[in-house]
């Protein structure tokens, strides 16, 4: 996109009052819009006519389906994968565009939707889209001497020469577009938001974001939101000054304040209640805070990275999230795939893994037979490079061999299965709802409810203990002797 020329932007839908008012406010902000109400109509534009940008719409009849709005976007995806979308749905389809997200759209808005975040994400989007295009006319310049019109293939010695990213192992090309993506965004301010499941390396994502930025000498500034407790939520993210509560003896700084000028990562953002939400957006919104007990606002000047292995656009939706929180956090959003879905990479992972555990053991080196490779790279793993790793680490020191095939793991899985069965543990034909409660029943039982050993036990911070217990009816706990907050976010 060439600076001497304004951003040409593709307004799609077949709603007359949205095409006019979109073109209106896109024309004031300093952009070129164009319009059309049919998906055949716009196909034939994006053929003829160069765009830097489509605004897409999902529904293009009486049906609501969205399955004309996949299809276009399938068909966009096709003839011009360079091309940005960004698709505008209603409230009650966000399902939809999160399906429309996972298909390769860049991101959604919602209808009634705010002109200036709007305006602000179109812009966010387009910059990423100017850096990927000039990353992209480098590589092809660099490849000159191949055959004339190719597309340099995206690898990740490329990557690895432009970027830092030390510490994320894989080459599936799924992951490749990921890093590439993360490259380009690292050097802007814009708020990410990383959707993925759990296990599957989200903070190593948001360290590469940090260690690739203008921020990288400031160490970053790390929080797991499901673990401050609602009541020490203000004086944890904010801070407080001396005399502020009882036990406030001295001033004492904020996660807040002390990511000034560097990176603020918040992990289980999706763990936050509706309070924290609303003291969040503020410092959001201006990038100010109160320290608890002050009297003057103080200023932050800080790039905020987020994390969850939920849905927020669906939280948004049943009311459990804030919009304009969810809209504060998500302008450029990236989506990590599980291990499942590149399958590729658990070979160099379980390498990488295998050494990472025999040196922090003082083992000596322990290889892996090609059955114990391919029976890796078959099992599901539902809780992703995380459940890898525990497998590996579980089975070098069970097996306490030099070279790993199949039957270890197979024999270190029936050994588990055993001390399962042992323990009370039967968990066939149950659902993941009635398995996870009756392995907080054991805990609370094995610990007399003391919610800090249970939770401690289970992995999980106390807010969300707390919250499983109330999703479960399980109510209090009783006795609860207290201790602090412990463990991990979910």
């Amino acid at each position: 996109m060439e600076s001497s020329r304004k951003p040409r932007i593709l307004i799609i839908d077949d709603d007359s009052a949205v095409l006019v008012s979109l073109a209106l406010l896109l024309k004031q902000s300093g952009l070129d819009p164009h319009s059309c109400d049919d998906p055949r109509q716009a196909l034939a534009l994006l053929a003829a006519e160069p765009f830097d940008l489509v605004l897409q719409d999902m529904n293009f009849s009486l049906q609501t389906s969205g399955e004309e709005g996949l299809a276009l976007l399938g068909r966009i995806r096709q003839q011009h994968p360079a091309m940005p979308v960004l698709l505008m749905t209603a409230w009650g389809s966000i399902a939809l565009a999160v399906k429309g997200m996972q298909a390769g759209a860049a991101n959604f808005f919602t209808k009634p939707w705010d002109n200036a975040q709007l305006v602000e994400l179109i812009r966010a989007t387009l910059e990423l889209g100017q850096r990927n295009a000039a990353s992209d006319a480098a590589a092809d310049a660099a490849g000159d001497a191949g055959y004339a019109g190719a597309q340099p293939a995206l690898t990740r010695a490329a990557l690895d020469r432009q970027f830092d990213f030390s510490g994320i192992i894989g080459e599936h090309p799924a992951l490749l577009k990921l890093l590439a993506t993360v490259g380009q965004v690292a050097a802007t301010r814009a708020p990410v938001l990383i959707l993925g499941e759990s296990g599957c390396g989200k903070e190593l994502i948001a360290d590469a974001i940090h260690r690739n930025s203008p921020r990288a000498a400031q160490a970053p500034v790390k929080i797991n939101m499901g673990a401050i407790t609602p009541s020490l939520f203000e004086s944890e993210m904010f801070g407080h000054v001396r005399g502020a509560f009882t036990d406030a003896k001295a001033d004492r700084k904020g996660h807040v304040a002390a990511a000034h000028g560097s990176t603020l990562f918040m992990d289980e953002i999706g763990e936050l209640d509706r309070a924290g939400q609303v003291k969040l957006l503020r410092v959001l919104q201006d990038q100010s805070y109160l320290p608890v007990g002050a009297s003057r606002s103080e200023q932050a000047d800080m790039r905020v990275v987020s994390a969850t292995n939920r849905e927020l656009a669906e939280q948004v939706a049943s009311g459990e999230f804030r919009e304009d929180l969810y809209y504060r956090l998500n302008l450029i959003t990236l989506r990590l795939p599980p291990l499942r879905e590149r399958r590729s990479d658990i070979a160099l992972l379980a390498r990488h893994i295998t050494a990472e555990v025999a040196a922090s053991y003082g083992l000596a080196d322990v290889s892996l037979a090609q059955s114990a490779l391919d029976w890796l790279g078959a099992q599901p793993w539902p809780g992703n490079i995380r459940q890898l790793k525990q497998t590996l680490e579980r089975t070098m020191l069970l097996s306490g061999k030099r070279m790993l095939a199949q039957a270890d793991f197979v024999d270190a899985e029936q050994r588990d299965a055993a001390a399962a069965r042992g323990s009370g543990l039967d968990v066939d034909g149950m659902t993941l709802e009635q398995v996870e409660r009756h392995m907080i029943e054991k805990a609370m039982e094995q610990h007399q409810g003391n919610i800090s050993r249970v939770s401690k036990t289970l992995g999980l911070s106390r807010n969300a203990l707390y919250r499983r217990l109330e999703r479960h009816g399980m109510g209090s706990a009783p006795g609860d002797a207290d201790g602090g907050s412990a463990g991990a976010g979910t």
